[in-house]
């Protein structure tokens, strides 16, 4: 076998974002979205997730669910005991909590030993909470999750380095791939830059008082990804995203360091080590996403040294087909 050749920037993204776009061809695009069912909620007619053929078939049906067939459409329908729609949020919380705990109890899907017991917001056509789902299930039902990725960085005499941390070997999505500096889950109420916060503590041991006072907030990044092996679990999943991104430019002296056991250590790289990293396939493929966008905001990447610029820069920004908070 040869050596495969190394990643160019749009494989990169191809990679992350690579449901397909009705506009590159409509056909592939109505095939593939025939192995798909659509997610939705009793009362609302907006699809919130797609759900792959495979696991539509596997889901237990109760006085809870309809799977429609002939309009490939799963609806969760939460009733009380009467056999009565339930009224409120948290009525309809406790029914998915069960049914979902269930259904991981059973062992059906194996991406669900990825158990998290935190949960994700599920919001409808006008922005409104509409469930609260436990996250290791989100991909099951392919819904929009949310997370905060934050690139720290130094500049040096040598150029810019980014600090850059390996994921644990034990971790059940893309274990030993390298990673953005650090990167996390939003959960049900937690703000974004809260969520930040949390995170640099837990996962890079850095002060809160450093990146309250010293990160910057730097939009959002959004794709539409389609689960392969190395995510743990089904092949398959729909995992629409959206990640609210920060950069923080550290002191010196200031060494992230693993604050729990997501990740092996941290190094500092340069740019090119990083790209070259990217380019050889080891980082997990939404932090290369990621770290393009980085490049291109700070004139790394350029419509000078990359043919693809146009491209890639508007596939960082996808229009999500369902709806988002």
């Amino acid at each position: 076998m040869g050596q495969k050749r190394p990643r160019t920037n749009l494989d990169l993204v191809n990679e992350c974002d690579n449901f397909p776009y009705y506009s590159d061809g409509p056909e592939v695009y109505k095939a593939t979205l025939q192995d798909y069912y659509h997610f939705l909620l009793e009362g609302y007619e907006t699809c919130l997730g797609y759900v792959t053929s495979t696991v539509a078939a596997q889901l237990p049906i109760t006085q809870h669910w309809t799977r429609d067939d002939s309009k490939r459409r799963l609806i969760f329908q939460p009733r009380d005991d009467s056999g009565a729609p339930v009224q409120t949020l948290e009525e309809r919380n406790n029914i998915l909590a069960e049914y979902l705990q269930d259904v991981r109890e059973r062992k059906i899907f194996r991406v669900l030993d990825g158990w998290r017991a935190e949960l994700y917001p599920v919001y409808g056509p006008n922005k409104e909470l509409l469930l609260n789902m436990e996250r290791s299930a989100s991909p099951l039902f392919g819904v929009v999750t949310y997370g905060v990725h934050l690139t720290g960085y130094v500049r040096t005499d040598e150029g810019m380095k980014i600090w850059t941390p390996r994921r644990s070997l034990t971790k059940q999505t893309y274990p030993g791939m390298m990673d953005n500096t650090v990167a996390g889950g939003i959960s049900t109420g937690e703000r974004p830059f809260e969520c930040l916060v949390r995170e640099c503590e837990e996962e890079a041991s850095l002060p809160a008082e450093l990146v309250r006072s010293a990160v910057k907030a730097c939009g959002t990044l959004t794709y539409f990804h389609v689960r392969d092996a190395r995510a743990g679990g089904e092949t398959g999943l729909c995992q629409p995203e959206v990640q609210y991104i920060y950069d923080l430019e550290m002191p010196p002296d200031v060494i992230p360091s693993p604050g729990d056991d997501e990740a092996i250590d941290f190094q500092l790289l340069t740019v090119q080590e990083v790209q070259k990293a990217m380019a050889d396939g080891r980082f997990k493929p939404n932090c290369a996403h990621l770290l393009l966008e980085f490049f291109i905001r700070h004139g790394i990447l350029t419509e000078e040294n990359e043919p693809e610029y146009i491209e890639i820069s508007s596939r960082l920004h996808r229009k999500l087909e369902f709806p988002t908070a």
